[in-house]
């Protein structure tokens, strides 16, 4: 299941607890619409992580102030923190393999380097 963000409820969710993925996208954008399903079914197979939708057409201070300037972009936030961001449509076996790296990840390794 994917939830859609918006500018109010954006911040929030991905500051939260766990792994947030992000999918950025348009309706007019054919690389989007083809990735929505490899989004979805990856989602169905990993429900302990939120997957969210930002629409930049309906949310574009939003994602003008994610400096979103290609779609689909895809990024990866862990406990609060952006540990991925690529713009472009990711296959199905990428993006599991993107869930599996960030899942992987010692938290306090990158809060350290982060911070």
């Amino acid at each position: 299941m994917t939830v859609n963000l918006t500018a109010e409820t954006f911040q929030q969710t991905v500051e939260g607890e766990g792994i947030v993925l992000v999918d950025w996208w348009a309706s007019w954008c054919g690389p989007c619409l083809a990735f929505a399903p490899v989004f979805e079914s990856v989602a169905a197979r990993n429900p302990d992580i939120t997957f969210a939708k930002v629409d930049t057409e309906a949310e574009n201070e939003l994602a003008g102030a994610a400096g979103i300037q290609s779609i689909p972009t895809i990024m990866a936030f862990r406990d609060g923190v952006l540990v991925f961001r690529q713009s472009g449509a990711l296959p199905e076996a990428a993006l599991d393999d993107l869930i599996a790296q960030v899942r992987a990840l010692d938290m306090d390794e990158v809060r350290a380097s982060v911070g």
